[in-house]
């Protein structure tokens, strides 16, 4: 899934005042990443909503992912500004620290 996509406004700059914001996702093979226009005042998950990422990558569960604008993490409801990078996190796959925690022992066992 890469897609890299032009503007598209959720509806026409002209009658609104407007945000432009980046909406990203990322997989082990690919990438979604799509710039739209969108009403000030306007949520993080409206931007989602409006990317059409969730009609692309199914597997995303908004009440599951974790969500957050340039890799802070943020609640759906939080408003836009300008130039914001919203992000759809997925979940880890295994814990950094058992990750780390094994890595050591292997390389410890090695030394015996």
């Amino acid at each position: 899934m890469v897609e890299v996509a032009t503007p598209s406004p959720l509806c026409s700059p002209d009658i609104a005042p407007f945000i432009r914001v980046q909406v990203c996702y990322a997989t082990p093979t690919g990438q979604f990443l799509r710039e739209l226009h969108v009403p000030q005042g306007a949520t993080v998950e409206m931007a989602i909503v409006g990317s059409g990422l969730l009609a692309q990558a199914p597997e995303i569960d908004l009440l599951v992912c974790q969500v957050g604008i340039y890799n802070k993490l943020k609640r759906l409801d939080t408003l836009l500004r300008e130039h914001d990078r919203v992000e759809i996190y997925r979940p880890l796959l295994a814990d950094p620290k058992e990750s780390r925690r094994f890595r050591a022992e292997k390389k410890n066992a090695g030394k015996r």
